[in-house]
């Protein structure tokens, strides 16, 4: 099943539920108004959800044109929104840069952060900041829960998965060294994140949902270029099963809540080889491809983004077609 949010209907949205081939769309106010008042009641709702999907796609009743461009992210705003950094590659190659040790903790226990849910930007929506402050995407899969208990173990977690999106965690790399070295963890070098158009519940994925992950190729375009193409499902050192554990150990969480998985990052054997134009799966960020510049030739010669470029991020099934929609975020200068 694919659901999505349209903009209008006030703060939180509109709920719909979109076709399997992102064409049509329909509304549900009968059943929920919003995303979050049907994960707040997912037992009731979701059947019923599930039998309008089905004619949506049937043709069995009226529907409108999906338009992702009219998107919020699913859940405009959510409870909780933390992000791990799951995928260890990523964290040993920074570490390698800087000729640091990674901790032996991190491969037993997850890296997470609490971030900003207030409110996140739509897909097509322009992420709006200063150059200065080191701009940067960061594509990620992420998953929506039910209520999830203080305590819950891994598998009684992966149960509690509702949805499947997709993220671009925006961040300003430069904001974050000051940040960190204060001791408390990221604040204003973290700003609004942008979710996929549609968000699909995990049996919509198939084969491709196992373990608790998402065995597909994640996508990414730089200014309508190939930048990366690593597969969610290869390299996740922690499933998402056990990232949600991870953030119930001292709390219980609400349905609604959002749990990245970090960026999407693959090994790949010898360095030069990392890039698409080598062959390699490249990147789902710039930070990642700095840190091979910089472990190759002494520093990094690709720049964060700027004013006017461009993100591409999404994901295909085995057949080429696309699941989640396109997010695509173009930087537009503060103040402009």
């Amino acid at each position: 099943m694919k659901l999505a949010t349209l903009k209008h209907g006030g703060r939180d949205g509109t709920l719909v539920v979109v076709s399997r081939d992102l064409t049509r769309c329909r509304a549900v106010p009968a059943i929920a108004r919003t995303l979050q008042a049907a994960l707040d009641d997912w037992a009731v709702c979701e059947p019923q959800l599930r039998q309008v999907y089905e004619a949506v796609n049937s043709g069995a009743v009226d529907a409108q044109p999906f338009d992702q461009a009219a998107c919020a992210s699913p859940l405009p705003r959510a409870y909780q929104w933390a992000d791990g950094s799951a995928y260890l590659n990523h964290v040993e190659l920074v570490r390698r840069a800087r000729n640091a040790e990674v901790p032996a903790s991190f491969y037993t226990d997850p890296l997470m952060y609490q971030g900003g849910s207030d409110s996140f930007i739509g897909p097509r929506d322009a992420v709006v900041a200063d150059e200065a402050w080191g701009i940067d995407f960061e594509a990620e899969v992420t998953v929506v829960t039910g209520d999830v208990a203080l305590g819950a173990s891994p598998e009684e977690a992966a149960q509690a998965i509702r949805l499947v999106m997709l993220v671009n965690d925006v961040s300003l790399r430069n904001l974050i060294p000051n940040e960190l070295a204060k001791g408390f963890g990221f604040f204003q070098s973290k700003p609004a994140s942008a979710f996929s158009p549609v968000a699909v519940t995990p049996d919509e994925l198939g084969a491709a949902w196992k373990d608790a992950k998402v065995h597909l190729p994640l996508v990414v375009h730089l200014n309508d270029k190939l930048f990366g193409k690593p597969n969610a499902g290869v390299d996740m050192t922690f499933d998402f099963g056990r990232l949600v554990a991870h953030v119930a150990k001292t709390r219980a969480l609400e349905a609604g809540s959002i749990i990245g998985s970090g960026t999407v990052s693959n090994k790949q054997g010898d360095l030069w080889g990392s890039s698409i134009e080598h062959g390699g799966v490249g990147y789902c960020c710039l930070a990642e491809l700095r840190t091979y510049e910089t472990i190759e030739q002494g520093k990094p010669a690709t720049p964060f983004m700027g004013d006017g470029d461009t993100v591409r991020i999404e994901m295909f099934d085995r057949e080429g077609r696309s699941v989640f929609g396109t997010i695509e975020n173009r930087v537009a200068a503060l103040g402009g």
